[in-house]
């Protein structure tokens, strides 16, 4: 695949600087859910999860977006308001995500869970924490995990019923769909 080039701003959602994809470079992406691509903002190297904004209006194409961390954004010298020029690719080498410590304290109770954990693939690692986070209480984030560790101990490998197409942030989403950004004042 050809690298996408494009320029955009970056937004600000709940004090997370984020940066959409125009949607004319989201649609040369191979998949409308999440996928990880390496790149470069400004010139500087970076490789991340694009997550899906979950958008699906009349009128309006489903897009991509994904946070970039403080230390691209000060190599970069870009921050909140600012255009950035992006070339990216997507790649098939997935990134291990951050496992959240509840979800690590559930894994250390089941080793079966744990071992079936360490032999699935990142993409699959991805999916389940995905699904974990993807929620708005933390009784219902318990059940995720609870859940997850019952499917992890029969063997599952993927959470079930799970739209990779979705936004799955609940820090900026809202309904499973990437909240409209605010673009820094000038």
């Amino acid at each position: 695949m050809s690298t996408i080039d494009f320029e955009a701003t970056l937004f600000e959602i709940n004090s997370w600087t984020i940066l959409r994809l125009p949607e004319d470079a989201s649609s040369q992406l191979p998949s409308r859910g999440m996928t990880m691509v390496e790149g470069k903002l400004n010139g500087v190297p970076f490789k991340a999860l694009l997550e899906p904004d979950g958008r699906y209006a009349p009128g309006k194409k489903p897009s991509h977006w994904f946070q970039p961390g403080q230390k691209l954004l000060e190599d970069a010298s870009a921050t909140v308001g600012d255009t950035v020029h992006v070339a990216l690719e997507p790649t098939k080498e997935w990134i291990e995500p951050e496992v959240p410590e509840d979800l690590q304290r559930a894994l250390a109770t089941s080793a079966k869970a744990e071992a079936l954990w360490n032999e699935i693939s990142p993409l699959a690692r991805w999916d389940w924490i995905r699904w974990i986070r993807a929620v708005k209480t933390s009784e219902t984030r318990q059940k995720h995990i609870d859940v997850a560790l019952d499917k992890l101990n029969k063997g599952m490998r993927r959470p079930c019923c799970f739209n990779r197409n979705l936004c799955s942030e609940p820090a900026v989403s809202h309904n499973w769909v990437l909240l409209e950004p605010k673009q820094a004042a000038e």
